[in-house]
């Protein structure tokens, strides 16, 4: 029993020391990143109603969340997805704002993954929400935001792979697929099974000009030249026409950015979240087999809480940028700060009064008792394991 009470349970985990500290210091950093794009910080509860990811909002599936009661019977869960929640709050507190409204955010999720996916199950997310601009300005100025976070971070190489939700939805309707063939067409995509999709589509009477763009769907870096070779297939059906149009603005305005090197056309990106209505993102790394960032513009979600405003955001998926960074060896600096002091009793009265001054400083002190059973070697050892640069002593 002993043994098992020093153990977390399975996909959880205790981050400390080095480790932390270039958590807290890569989560200031970017932080400050969405301070300077205009964002301002908000902070929701760790638990909502279970209505806030209920199926209608889309977001994750119930059996993968963490459900409790509260005294009175209410159904409660640990949020899985921030964006419902910030959603919710946007509609309770800024009911009547018509001008876009930027929020940015920080807190841990919690999804009850199966165990042999092998993922965390509690994950700290850092990210943002623009909330009332519809106009691909909008979503030009999230990517951006995005690719000026994980260089901030210290990744040179990453690639933010954009789709579009209309773009696929508009395929299903006008193939007429139904539902469950949908699910199934989603399911091949998902797990990058192109050839499935090309076998499926063939079985089916459609237009070549239809099969051509079902065919896009298994490019990983389509071109604006080919999107406007895609956008006369389209004439016949306005809802992927749209989609096309939108991410052709979207690129000409990334090319004002001068990030298209980080960002990559890809229409066979679809979501588990239900909610997107347009562009749907996903960012990827070396050393990560996972997103480290993830989103898109869900412009009909806020109404769910009674609010009509277009609306995008992402997320960062921090432990996964963690990971990514240390596999490839990119190092978040720690620097050697502050003062021991270690003193006898007799200078106990000193040793304080010196950590009151240098405290004023913003030098950080830590205070020991000589302990007869360790050396100098010993006091100069633990200074070095906690990165503390000087040492003084007090001695008799």
């Amino acid at each position: 029993m002993k043994k098992k009470i020093l153990h977390t349970p399975e996909g959880v985990r205790d981050i400390y020391n080095d480790e932390y500290e270039k958590k807290l210091i890569l989560e200031n950093d970017l932080c400050r990143i969405l301070k300077n794009y205009g964002y301002h910080s908000i902070q929701t509860p760790t638990f909502e109603f279970f209505d806030i990811f209920g199926k209608e909002i889309g977001t994750t599936p119930t059996n993968e969340l963490y459900k409790f009661f509260d005294r009175e019977g209410n159904t409660l869960v640990l949020r899985p997805d921030m964006t419902p929640s910030i959603a919710r709050a946007v509609a309770k507190y800024f009911a009547e704002e018509d001008m876009p409204i930027r929020l940015s955010y920080i807190g841990n999720t919690f999804i009850n993954n199966s165990s042999y996916q092998g993922r965390l199950k509690e994950s700290t997310q850092l990210g943002a929400e623009l909330i009332g601009d519809a106009a691909v300005d909008a979503d030009a100025e999230i990517l951006a935001l995005i690719v000026d976070s994980l260089k901030t971070a210290g990744l040179q190489e990453f690639q933010i792979g954009v789709g579009h939700a209309d773009f696929f939805q508009g395929l299903l309707e006008a193939a007429n697929i139904e539902e469950e063939a949908a699910d199934t067409l989603r399911n091949l995509i998902s797990n990058k099974n192109f050839f499935g999709v090309e076998e499926y589509i063939d079985s089916l009477s459609l237009s070549d000009d239809l099969k051509k763009l079902f065919a896009l769907l298994g490019n990983i870096d389509t071109s604006k030249a080919e999107l406007k070779g895609a956008r006369h297939l389209a004439d016949a059906y306005p809802k992927i026409a749209g989609a096309i149009d939108n991410l052709i603005a979207l690129i000409d305005l990334l090319e004002i950015y001068d990030i298209t090197k980080y960002v990559s056309i890809e229409l066979g990106i679809i979501s588990t979240y239900q909610y997107y209505t347009g562009i749907i993102f996903a960012g990827y790394t070396f050393g990560s087999g996972e997103a480290i960032v993830k989103g898109g513009r869900y412009d009909k979600l806020l109404t769910y809480f009674g609010k009509d405003a277009a609306s995008i955001g992402f997320t960062i998926v921090v432990d996964q940028l963690m990971a990514a960074l240390s596999r490839q060896k990119i190092e978040i600096p720690l620097n050697e700060t502050g003062t021991l002091v270690v003193y006898s009793p007799s200078n106990r009265a000193v040793a304080i009064h010196m950590a009151k001054e240098l405290r004023k400083d913003s030098t950080p002190v830590e205070l020991l008792l000589i302990d007869s059973s360790k050396t100098k070697d010993d006091y100069y050892a633990y200074a070095k394991r906690n990165r503390i640069a000087n040492v003084t002593f007090l001695e008799d």
